[in-house]
């Protein structure tokens, strides 16, 4: 058995039938030439060779008697892959928004806790004649860089795919789940090895956090303890901040990561600068739309990875930061500068607080406690009324720089597809692929009907800034490229005002 850690456990006791707290990547594929097989087929066969390169795939939970501690993963010994390997055909005409819609579906469904935390699906129909993979996984059991180590398992560099060594074989068990007296214990010793590792870790964790809390005295011996510049308590109220719903919508949106990356180069800030200020441009321009842009500006909140580098446990090793959008700021490039001050203060905050900040920490009853406070603030719809910390999530994934197959099918786009939460409808996440830069924008149906609009707005900032920096260039226009002229994005309907209104009074 492995215990989860605090962190990996709240993502499951966060969870409510309106707040799945699961990870998935939507991939289209373009099939061999002259492909004549059955693809679904051809992915459960080599599924089942694979399964045991990424834990994901192997272990399930087990609970601990009456919740009094937080579950383990054990391992799985009869892996139904009926179950967890889908066949969908889209009906016709097979469109790449119908695609999508269909995605926002299976991704707000919750997975089922008695197996394996997870699901994938190929999706065919599609009018182009390619092939779709959707997966999605249990947050509870991997982040974003896990996810990315997940993939590498799966997928091949080459189309005719890799030799993979089988497993070990080891002896069944022959038990659906553990005995009560093994739990117990197990939860006892977990516990006790949790607080002996936090009183060891105390000293450095007392000594960040009073790096990171007390500011320096300046040259008058006086300490400023006011809040670093352009950091903020709260969040302005905008309909994002809303109880969500179990219902979904998906958009995925593609740019060129050179492209990007001469963003950065010319404007002198970094790829993820660009990929915030697009968003925040993107967002100033769909809610001004309605008249739902706040005077000050949006907040977003950010996902900070603690791995050491080359660890890919899967698990997680994940905190959050928020940082200001600048969206009351009209100029794009005056924001972007904007943006990337506020980033710096970030990192540099970040940096001081990184090793104060615990992911696994002793919590009794857990399990009951914070599934009922989790639950109260669902029902309660205190969401609605509370003051957001962040209007929105905007996560960046440093993905895969080379081309990937699958089955023998080339893997064209990784779209990521995340998590939305109450108070923050909207969760943009970001990851690069073979030269992509992927956008997936994920939200509650009723609080972002228009997410495909949003999207659109988004490709429509990228251009701007891009013929806004290569005109900052020391070089002319013409010797860094062509790009198409900025497109605003589509003028709504009235009924898209009243919709967004009524959806921030739900």
């Amino acid at each position: 058995m492995k215990h989860l850690s605090g962190v990996d456990s709240a993502f499951l006791h966060l969870e409510s039938p309106e707040m799945p707290m699961h990870i998935g990547s939507l991939n289209v594929l373009d099939l061999p030439e002259g492909y004549t097989g059955d693809f679904f087929e051809d992915t459960k066969a080599m599924l089942a060779q694979r399964l045991h390169l990424a834990e994901v795939f192997t272990r399930k939970l087990a609970l601990m008697p009456l919740d009094i501690s937080n579950p383990v993963w054990v391992e799985d010994e009869d892996i139904d892959l009926d179950y967890h390997i889908r066949h969908v055909t889209l009906p016709k005409p097979g469109t790449n928004r119908q695609l999508q819609q269909y995605v926002a579906r299976l991704h707000s469904s919750l997975l089922d806790r008695s197996r394996p935390l997870w699901e994938l699906f190929v999706i065919d129909g599609l009018k182009s004649g390619q092939v779709a993979l959707y997966i999605k996984a249990h947050h509870a059991g991997l982040d974003g860089q896990a996810g990315v180590a997940v993939a590498k398992a799966l997928f091949d560099l080459e189309a005719t795919g890799r030799v993979i060594k089988p497993p070990r074989p080891r002896g069944r068990r022959h038990h659906y789940q553990l005995g009560v007296a093994e739990l117990l214990g197990a939860a006892v010793r977990n516990t006790v090895a949790q607080s002996v590792g936090l009183v060891k870790s105390l000293p450095l964790v007392l000594r960040s956090a009073k790096s990171a809390l007390i500011p320096e005295k300046d040259a008058h011996g006086k300490r400023d303890w006011s809040l670093p510049k352009g950091l903020t308590l709260f969040a302005p109220r905008t309909p994002l901040n809303v109880a969500i719903t179990n219902q979904r919508t998906f958009a995925g949106r593609t740019v060129p990561l050179a492209e990007v990356k001469l963003i950065a180069k010319l404007l002198g800030v970094s790829l993820n600068d660009v990929v915030m200020a697009t968003t925040a441009g993107a967002l100033r321009t769909y809610l001004k739309e309605n008249g739902d842009l706040p005077a000050k500006p949006l907040v977003a909140a950010v996902p900070v990875s603690l791995r050491a580098e080359g660890d890919t446990s899967n698990n997680n090793q994940v905190s959050m930061v928020t940082m200001g959008l600048a969206t009351d700021i009209k100029d794009p490039l005056e924001r972007i500068r904007k943006i990337h001050a506020a980033s710096a203060t970030t990192k540099e905050m970040m940096g001081r607080f990184k090793a104060a900040i615990p992911t696994d920490f002793p919590l009794p009853a857990a399990p009951w406690l914070m599934s009922a406070l989790a639950s109260l603030f669902s029902r309660s719809r205190l969401a609605n009324v509370m003051p957001p910390l962040a209007n929105l999530i905007i996560s960046n994934v440093a993905g895969i720089p080379v081309q990937l197959y699958f089955a023998g099918a080339k893997v064209v786009s990784y779209y990521p597809v995340s998590i939305p939460s109450h108070s923050m409808a909207l969760n943009v996440t970001v990851q690069s692929y073979n030269g992509r830069l992927d956008y997936g924008l994920i939200a509650c149906r009723r609080a972002v009907p228009d997410v495909n609009d949003l999207a659109d707005a988004l490709l429509a900032e990228h251009r701007m800034l891009l013929e806004l920096a290569r005109a900052q260039a020391p070089v002319p226009p013409e010797a860094l490229g062509t790009v198409a002229p900025a497109k605003s994005a589509p003028v709504k309907a009235p009924a898209r005002k009243r919709a967004s209104r009524v959806a921030a009074r739900a």
